[in-house]
């Protein structure tokens, strides 16, 4: 049975006045794919910013590797080290690709030559080596998505959240975003995906948890991986 990154135990979470999503159990196994499936509305965004450390619930309890959440302060920055949140328009600041990219190891301490090396090791993971110089509010929609993506994956974080990363991107991108979570889950990185497609998740071979009015529907489990393999990493790569 695989280790739990995440279980979630009687988690009711509100805005406002208005219950947004209600668990009473859910586990999410460590290094597997997840598809957080769900309808406009249906808890998704919740749910991710729950499992970011960001929106503490109103009520239950949040294990992350076994250990229960207190959500102080302190505990939460330390636990956003070690989750990434990619969000479905993400945010990139002024000037270079490069500096976007090593925001969070800056942040971090890491030294000059070691995030140097991490910048271009993770722009080449998305197909976009050489752009360390260009200017990051004069790329396309997909480059700075990639961009973006390549920004978390220079923090080699244990879990990946990606907000709706495969809306609104071309096909070449989308590719090669697909190509890139099925190597990260490959190297035992958790990776939780949120989408309105759940075919998607039989594509990907990935854990499907479907979501309705803020509550699970049905159990999650396995896709069905006999029909659509789940992929290494290689069929959709990119030139």
């Amino acid at each position: 049975m695989s280790i739990a990154k995440y279980r979630l135990s009687s988690i009711q979470a509100m805005h406002g006045k208005t219950v947004s999503l209600t668990i009473d159990e859910l586990s999410i196994a460590a290094g597997e794919l997840h598809l957080l499936a769900g309808s406009n509305g249906s808890g998704k965004s919740t749910l991710l910013g729950i499992l970011a450390f960001l929106n503490k619930p109103q009520q239950g309890t949040v294990y992350f590797d076994g250990t229960p959440v207190s959500w102080e302060p302190k505990e939460c920055a330390a636990l956003r080290r070690r989750v990434t949140l990619l969000h479905q328009t993400p945010y990139l600041f002024s000037g270079t690709v490069a500096a976007n990219v090593s925001f969070g190891l800056v942040a971090r301490g890491v030294g000059k030559e070691s995030a140097q090396s991490a910048v271009r090791e993770s722009l080449e993971r998305v197909g976009l080596e050489g752009f360390e110089l260009r200017k990051a509010r004069q790329l396309s929609g997909g480059e700075s998505r990639r961009v973006a993506l390549a920004r978390a994956l220079a923090c080699k974080s244990e879990a990946l959240l990606l907000d709706e990363p495969f809306a609104n991107v071309d096909r070449a991108s989308a590719a090669l975003l697909e190509s890139v979570v099925a190597s990260l889950v490959a190297g035992g990185m958790t990776v939780v995906i949120s989408s309105h497609d759940e075919l998607l998740g039989a594509k990907l071979g990935a854990r499907v948890i479907r979501l309705e009015d803020g509550k699970l529907d049905g159990t999650p489990g396995p896709s069905p991986s006999e029909e659509f393999p789940r992929q290494t990493g290689r069929e959709n790569a990119v030139s």
